[in-house]
């Protein structure tokens, strides 16, 4: 039998601290500081002396009164946690259990710990590198440039701030900030031959690609919508596409495509990340980073994918539908170079919006069974890099009204 020793209060506690050694354990305690209450403690075998002011440990503030609460001592020998009764209460003590993580919560330490992802290189070779390097940046400075300019002339010209080229100057802006959110990451991970990107900046790329994405989709359809309103309906022009009603549509596409982002990068980057940090795309796309997360925890991302989509595809059967229309309009008209002129013009407005629209519907909604590294980079580069670049010459520079205003504007500045 275990040998119970009485300690007073006055040897076993100096300024509100309690005696604690291996090999004892205490069975009760006190309910206050007053002298000539006692501790019980324990001994574990024979031969075991519990001291009496040695190893003290300190558990409260000197001058408490009430309750003390005891921190109770592991055992020598059979390595169980003692109990200790604290104001007529007494806590059972016992070993204390290993924790372990749930599956959800590794996965989500593992998501946590994270503090970089790998970008799809274009080549493995420093020749290629170089090469894709020289590429993207032409790309990139056509882009920058030619819209640039569009921007810079539609502001300094009176004679164009009409609705049209209301939504062109935003249609620019868009298509700066979307090629710049993809192409120059890629082009300095092709010059340092890296493949990093960090955690946040991936999260700030992710965000403002789908606000600019969005954005854009939104503003070409606003701009179906002004070129049939203007060949089918000329004598409402000025009615439907005023000043206010212009004002009221790009503030609409801006809160929708802000609204897509925000959605967009607070389900994926809460989602767990339990398939390492390699990204199969030169930026950081939604349906990629969903490849990283675990099978189980990207349904919500889905259900806001799928909304998303179907919001698309409704801005591109408007499109299709105004373009129709406009085109039942031209083929009324008799001259023919007005005819040739509408069509020259039209046609590949509505390509490139089909193209824009109808790849990146595949790239967010191509089952896995058919994905493939080569096919999803092709895709990603069609709707993400090949529009902005392709729309300064669709709708700018087929355009005489705005290559006079630009002509005009050098020739100012010469």
């Amino acid at each position: 039998m275990a040998q119970r020793i009485p300690v007073t209060w006055a040897s076993a506690v100096a300024g509100n601290r309690e005696l604690r050694k291996p090999g004892c354990r205490a069975i009760g305690c006190v309910l206050n500081r007053h002298p000539g209450k006692s501790v019980l403690w324990e001994t574990s075998g024979p031969g075991i002396q519990c001291p009496t002011n040695q190893g003290l440990v300190e558990t409260g503030v000197p001058g408490n009164q009430g309750p003390v609460n005891s921190v109770t001592q592991e055992t020598r020998n059979s390595g169980k946690l003692g109990s200790l009764e604290t104001g007529g209460m007494r806590n059972q003590g016992a070993e204390k259990p290993v924790v372990r993580k749930s599956g959800a919560e590794q996965m989500s330490t593992n998501s946590s710990s994270i503090s970089q992802f790998l970008l799809l290189p274009f080549a493995d070779t420093r020749e290629l590198q170089l090469l894709h390097f020289c590429l993207f940046l032409g790309i990139y400075l056509a882009a920058l440039l030619g819209n640039g300019l569009i921007i810079i002339t539609i502001a300094c010209d009176q004679h164009l701030h009409t609705p049209m080229y209301f939504f062109l100057l935003k249609l620019s802006v868009t298509d700066i900030g979307c090629i710049s959110t993809t192409v120059p990451k890629s082009m300095a991970n092709s010059l340092w031959d890296t493949r990093a990107i960090s955690y946040t900046g991936c999260v700030a790329k992710l965000f403002f690609f789908v606000l600019l994405i969005v954005t854009e989709a939104c503003l070409l359809t606003v701009m179906a919508y002004d070129r049939y309103v203007a060949i089918c309906h000329p004598l409402h022009y000025g009615t439907l596409l005023g000043s206010r009603a212009c004002v009221h549509m790009a503030a609409a596409a801006w809160a929708s495509g802000f609204l897509h982002a925000v959605l967009h990068t607070a389900n994926i980057f809460s989602l767990p990340l339990c398939h390492g940090n390699a990204v199969d795309q030169f930026f950081c796309e939604i349906p990629q980073i969903l490849k990283l997360s675990c099978s189980d925890a990207y349904l919500r991302e889905i259900g806001v994918i799928v909304v998303n989509a179907c919001l698309d595809f409704g801005c591109f059967v408007f499109i299709v539908v105004s373009y129709v229309q406009i085109f039942r309009a031209v083929l009324s008209i008799p001259s023919e170079p007005e005819l040739h002129k509408a069509f020259s013009t039209c046609l590949p407005h509505l390509a490139v919006l089909s193209l824009f629209l109808s790849t990146g519907l595949i790239a967010y909604l191509k089952p896995p069974s058919i994905s493939s590294q080569f096919l999803d980079l092709v895709v990603s580069f069609l709707y993400s890099v090949v529009p902005p670049a392709v729309n300064l010459l669709i709708y700018s520079m087929r355009n005489l009204e705005i290559k006079d205003a630009v002509w005009k504007l050098m020739i100012g500045y010469i």
